[in-house]
């Protein structure tokens, strides 16, 4: 097997935390292929190489039903590690919050807490949300940590969460064939235990080839909640300003309108 040798964002811990969840991903029985985990060591991953072809619309149902597949293998809480990791992720050279512990049931509250206000003062720091901005991500964090704007799991996931790749936007999808079949792969996650809304909604952040088919394919597996389709600028917003706290530029408006339709 050819392999692909990579290094770290400057943080040591980021490439043994994607490896953790390579695996963890990979556990999942008729989940999505992760890619191989061959080797690591300080500050590098080594892991097998995807050979590389265009999507088809065929590879794109197979990657919803799968993906159904792999947020219903679960997770203990929300905010939870992928197994065997302690202490914060990664989500590229950004901080990832992680819980040990349960704590909130309210996946509002957890989602307000640990994946947008994190994110809120690197944002204003660098320009990219002004001081109205900031009030207007605050009323939508203060609406979500009261649960009004919780919703259910997809049918599959029976547990307290889904166990996220975290990090699914469209260039963490590999397309390549295997036994003359093309079918996709995962690389680069931030795992951790959450919504499943919130990695078919990040696969749309930056677009994806067939998403309409994946979701759709999805959603035959594993029904998502009424309302969903509301919801997919709620579960794009921690994409959103992250990239507003690392690179500023036009992230920041986009996080500010997106918060404006939940504040």
């Amino acid at each position: 097997m050819s392999s692909f040798r990579k290094g770290d964002h400057g943080e040591p811990d980021s490439v043994r935390f994607e490896a953790a969840g390579l695996r963890w991903l990979g556990e999942a029985e008729g989940g999505v292929a992760v890619a191989d985990v061959l080797s690591e060591g300080p500050g590098w991953l080594e892991t097998g190489r995807v050979h590389q072809s265009g999507a088809t619309a065929a590879a794109a149902e197979q990657l919803g039903r799968a993906l159904a597949r792999t947020h219903a293998a679960g997770a203990p809480h929300l905010g939870c590690p992928p197994a065997g990791w302690t202490g914060e992720g990664f989500m590229g050279k950004a901080q990832l919050p992680l819980r040990g512990t349960p704590g909130t049931d309210s996946w509002g509250e957890f989602y307000a807490a640990d994946r947008v206000l994190p994110y809120l003062a690197g944002a204003v720091a660098n320009g990219a949300i002004d001081t109205a901005g900031e009030r207007t991500v605050r009323r939508c964090a203060d609406r979500l940590a009261t649960g009004e704007l919780d919703a259910p799991q997809p049918q599959l996931v029976t547990g307290p969460a889904a166990r996220l790749h975290g990090d699914l936007w469209g260039g963490n999808v590999l397309w390549g064939e295997r036994d003359g079949i093309v079918a996709a792969t995962l690389i680069d996650p931030a795992a951790h235990g959450g919504h499943a809304e919130s990695d078919l909604a990040q696969l749309g952040v930056f677009g994806a080839p067939y998403l309409a088919r994946v979701v759709a394919a999805y959603d035959e597996v594993s029904p998502l909640a009424p309302g969903w389709r509301e919801r997919v600028g709620l579960h794009q917003l921690h994409m959103l300003i992250v990239h507003a706290a690392l690179f500023g530029g036009s992230y920041g408006p986009q996080t500010v309108r997106t918060a404006a339709r939940y504040a």
